[in-house]
């Protein structure tokens, strides 16, 4: 499978001296208001000279930890409390969600973005169009982004036989990739509910049947399901994606159930419209337009529901350098969200509750990486352990948790022998092992955030229409 691409150049913004910093900090703080739109231009600009600055904290305090005496209980106390917090998480019981709507059946819109989409096309369409829900009451969308291949003859074939289909096909001077499409889309659209697949989705019959229940919670903005690997058996790699999303999904889970922050994955989401409206639509300034959008429905005072069941399929890349892409991307659009929110996050607009379990997750997953480095160069320059060899612990433990618990709760309901527990335990470990690729990423991914940002543009993952194993 082709990986993503990315091109590197980036001449457009150039790193600019402290001083500019600064005066573009200061700027920022003036420019926002309690009662802004979250959606404004100038939150996107200068984010290599916030990724410089992040890199440059990160990398100093890591050395200063080493060099004063408390340096180590400071980093046994945040390890403390990080752990409370995660049996917090750990403890937390799901929600129950209703499994019935009551009233009228809200409209839903069905949006599909596709580019190229040959292989998968008319798999997705017969899919899409199945689904057991009244006709009259959804709609599926496919916009065409100017494909080069049969991918627009294909449509208008599958127009012809389902009535539902609907097709808009961008010119080629359209801009904003995903993003841009959707937005183009969303007023053509008639649905009171937003949902959006990729092109590679596969789902079953009843999934409309379970998720719209969830919206029956007024603060409900959007749902995201849990996302399943197709190919999952195909290799080390696909089968390592298979127990990410897993865990990933476990702890959207328990997240929530605590009030925290449940994040939208692309791929399987639904958004009410009334919520997506008042956020502005989707953000055509960043490269991950469901982790932006994520931040900005909880800033707007929405909440997020993750579940495991229904899932969808999709295609995972099948090679280490398609991985590398990908994750890049996924890492940088997620470092991109703070860099373009962080004054509304310091002010405490997510609250108490989401503030904290927000930090908590950053300092796991984006800063620990990115302060593995230098904590590591000074341990073997002083002779010494690792510093953060407590939160790294603490890190993995709860990867292997949750990783193990995601797997069992795939196949919650049922009957568990002893050969299957050693499955799973089998499959945490090759997951865990896998896993590692993160710190890689994200270490490098800030380092390079701060001297080459990757171009806005649509970079697709090329699907062959591989079939559940």
């Amino acid at each position: 499978m082709p990986a993503n691409f990315w091109p590197e150049e980036d001449s457009s913004n150039e790193l600019a001296p402290l001083n500019s910093l600064l005066s573009d900090l200061s700027a920022t703080e003036e420019l926002v208001v309690e009662t802004e739109p979250l959606f404004l231009p100038f939150r996107f600009q200068g984010r290599r000279r916030k990724a410089a600055l992040v890199l440059t904290l990160v990398w100093s305090i890591t050395i200063a930890l080493h060099l004063v005496s408390w340096g180590f209980s400071f980093v046994l106390g945040l390890t403390t409390i990080l752990g409370i917090h995660a049996l917090e998480v750990v403890f937390a019981r799901p929600r129950r969600h209703p499994k019935q709507i009551q009233g009228d059946l809200p409209s839903v819109s069905v949006l599909v973005s596709a580019k190229n989409e040959e292989a998968v096309i008319g798999r997705l369409v017969k899919n899409l169009c199945s689904l057991e829900y009244p006709d009259h009451k959804y709609e599926l969308w496919v916009i065409d982004d100017n494909s080069s291949d049969s991918t627009p003859h294909l449509l208008a074939e599958l127009a012809k036989e389902y009535k539902q289909l609907k097709i808009l096909r961008r010119c080629a001077q359209a801009t904003g990739g995903k993003s841009g499409a959707l937005n183009q889309v969303l007023p053509l659209t008639k649905g009171d509910i937003i949902a959006v697949f990729d092109a590679d989705a596969q789902v079953s019959p009843d999934l409309l049947q379970q998720v719209v229940p969830l919206f029956q919670r007024d603060k409900v903005g959007a749902v995201q399901v849990r996302k399943a690997i197709a190919n999952a058996k195909e290799n080390f790699w696909t089968k390592g994606q298979m127990a990410e999303m897993a865990l990933d999904t476990y702890f959207q889970q328990q997240r929530t159930a605590l009030g925290g922050i449940g994040e939208l994955r692309g791929n399987g989401q639904f958004v009410r419209r009334t919520a997506l409206s008042s956020c502005g639509g989707w953000n055509e300034e960043t490269i991950t337009d469901d982790l932006d959008l994520t931040l900005r429905l909880h800033l707007d005072d929405w909440d997020i529901e993750c579940v495991f069941s229904p899932a969808v399929e999709e295609e995972g890349v099948t090679s280490a350098i398609a991985l590398w892409h990908q994750r890049n991307r996924w890492a940088e659009g997620g470092y991109q969200r703070y860099l373009d929110y962080w004054d509304l996050l310091l002010r405490n607009r997510l609250g108490v509750r989401k503030t904290w379990d927000l930090f908590s997750f950053m300092l796991i997953m984006y800063i620990l990486p990115t302060a593995t480095i230098p904590d590591l160069l000074m341990a073997i320059a002083r002779h010494r352990l690792p510093m953060l060899g407590p939160i790294t612990g603490l890190s993995v433990s709860l990867s292997m948790l949750g990783m193990f618990t995601g797997l069992r709760r795939i196949h919650q309901g049922q009957k568990f022998q002893f050969s299957t527990y050693l499955v799973l335990m089998l499959q945490t470990i090759r997951g865990t092992l896998y896993m590692l690729h993160w710190l890689v990423v994200m270490s490098s991914t800030t380092a390079r955030m701060s001297f080459r940002p990757k171009r806005l543009k649509w970079v697709k993952t090329v699907h062959t229409g591989v079939e559940k194993a």
